[in-house]
C-alpha cells in the first residue's frame, strides 16, 4: 500500500526543496528513489543518517529506495561545500568499504525480503568504468550547456572571489556524472526521484535535465536541510572528530552519550529527523520534556531509539550501564562487565592518576591512595 511519503516528511521537517509535481507522481504507485553514499571510508557516520532515513521512509510509504555508492563519483570529489578534492581509491579498497556500508545500510532498509519495494545497493563506478572520455563528452557533455553549468551555486561559490583555489576542471564535471548517474537509473531501474542534502540540489537537477533532453522522460528532485545545531557548532562532529556507525569507531556507549547530551532545543528537531516514532507520541514526548526539562526525557528516548537501531538492543542497554558508572548507580557487577574500550570511554575526561601495583601490594591504603599519590582529595 501506498502512503503519502511527502506529508511524512514535511512533518518531520525534512524538506527543504521539493520539485513541483513530486507528490501526486509518489502517490500514482510504487516509484523508485536513490540517494548516493560517499564511500571513502568503511563506515557511514551520523551525517548520512538523514539520507538513510529518507530512504527508510520511502520503503515504508510501499517505494523502492536505491542506495547508490558514488565509487566513480568518490574519485572526483563533490565541489559542492568542500575546499579539497578527494583521493583516489583503488577498487579493492572500494568494494571492500561497499560491503561494509551495505551492512550497515541493512540495520535500517531491508535488502532481503521478496517483496518488490525491497532495497537495492549500486555502485556507479560499475556503469562508469568502461565509460571512455570521448563516448562521455559526445553522449552526455553535449546535452548540458556550460552556461548552465556555471549557473549552479556549487560551481559559482568556487569561482568567486572569496575562494583561493579555484576549481579544477575534475569537479566541474562532477554534476555530470552525477547526472548521468540518475539518467542510467532512470534508464535501467526505472528510477525517478534522486534525494540528497540541500546543497545537492543543483547536481540533482543536473540530472532531472539529463533525462529529460537524453531520455525523454520525467524525472524528479527532493532535498532535505543540512543539519545544524542550535549552538553554531557542526553536527556529527566531536572534539575526537566523526560519529561513526561502526561500533569499532565509535563505542555504542560514546554513540549513546552524543544523543544524550543534545540541547533541548535540537533535541525536539532531532526526534522527528532519526527516530521512526509517531506524530503523536513525538508530540506527547515534547510535551512531557517541558513539564520537567531536567528529567531529559526528550534526549532519552531520542538516544535509545537511534542506539537500538544502530546498534541493538544490548549494546543500548549497556551504554546507559555505562552512562551510569559516573553517577554512583551502578553496580561492581557492571563495571566489570565493561570492555576496555569502553571503560577507557566512560573515564574519558575524568582527571586520573597512576598508582604502581607494587606500591597497593605494598598495604597502600586507600586515604593515602586519594591523597598523596594522586591529590585527589584537593
Amino acid at each position: 500500500m501506498i502512503t503519502n511519503f511527502v506529508e511524512e516528511l514535511q512533518w518531520r521537517g525534512m524538506i527543504h526543496d521539493v520539485m513541483p509535481g513530486t507528490e501526486e507522481h509518489l502517490m500514482e504507485q510504487m516509484r523508485s528513489a536513490y540517494v548516493g553514499i560517499d564511500p571513502t571510508a568503511d563506515s557511514l557516520h551520523i551525517g548520512h543518517l538523514v539520507g538513510v532515513m529518507m530512504l527508510k521512509h520511502f520503503q515504508a510509504s510501499g517505494h523502492r529506495p536505491i542506495a547508490l555508492v558514488g565509487g566513480a563519483t568518490g574519485m572526483i570529489g563533490d565541489p559542492s561545500g568542500k575546499s579539497d578534492e578527494r583521493n583516489l581509491l583503488d577498487e579493492d579498497t572500494l568494494r571492500h568499504n561497499q560491503e561494509a556500508i551495505k551492512e550497515q545500510l541493512s540495520r535500517f532498509l531491508d535488502f532481503d525480503s521478496d517483496e518488490e519495494n525491497a532495497a537495492v545497493l549500486v555502485n556507479n563506478y560499475d556503469w562508469m568504468k568502461d565509460f571512455s572520455f570521448l563516448e562521455f563528452i559526445r553522449d552526455v557533455g553535449k546535452h548540458i550547456t556550460v552556461n548552465y553549468m556555471m549557473a549552479k551555486d556549487s560551481v559559482k561559490k568556487r569561482l568567486s572571489a572569496e575562494s583561493a583555489e579555484g576549481m579544477s576542471f575534475t569537479e566541474f564535471t562532477y554534476q555530470l556524472v552525477q547526472g548521468y548517474d540518475f539518467l542510467h537509473l532512470y534508464r535501467e531501474k526505472e528510477l525517478t526521484l534522486q534525494m540528497g542534502g540541500s546543497d545537492q540540489w543543483g547536481n540533482i537537477t543536473t540530472g532531472t535535465e539529463l533525462v529529460r533532453r537524453i531520455g525523454g522522460g520525467k524525472a524528479y528532485a527532493m532535498t532535505c536541510p543540512l543539519i545544524t545545531k542550535a549552538d553554531g557548532t557542526k553536527f556529527g562532529k566531536t572534539a575526537g572528530g566523526n560519529i561513526w556507525l561502526d561500533a569499532e569507531r565509535t563505542s555504542p556507549y560514546r554513540f549513546y552519550q552524543y544523543w544524550l547530551n543534545t540541547s533541548d532545543e535540537d533535541a525536539a528537531k532531532y526526534i522527528k529527523i532519526f527516530t521512526f516514532l509517531g506524530k503523536e507520541e513525538i508530540e506527547n514526548l515534547i510535551a512531557e520534556h517541558q513539564e520537567a526539562p531536567h528529567q531529559r526525557a526528550l534526549q532519552k528516548r531520542l538516544a535509545e531509539e537511534v542506539t537500538i537501531s544502530t546498534h541493538g538492543v544490548e549494546n543500548y542497554e549497556n551504554a546507559v550501564k555505562a552512562s551510569e558508572i559516573l553517577f554512583g548507580k551502578s553496580t561492581a557487577a557492571n563495571l566489570k562487565a565493561l570492555n576496555e574500550k569502553t571503560f577507557l570511554d566512560v573515564f574519558d575526561g575524568v582527571p586520573q592518576a597512576e598508582v604502581s601495583r607494587g606500591e597497593i601490594e605494598a598495604g597502600l591504603d586507600m586515604v593515602s591512595a586519594l591523597a598523596e599519590k594522586t591529590g585527589f582529595l584537593k
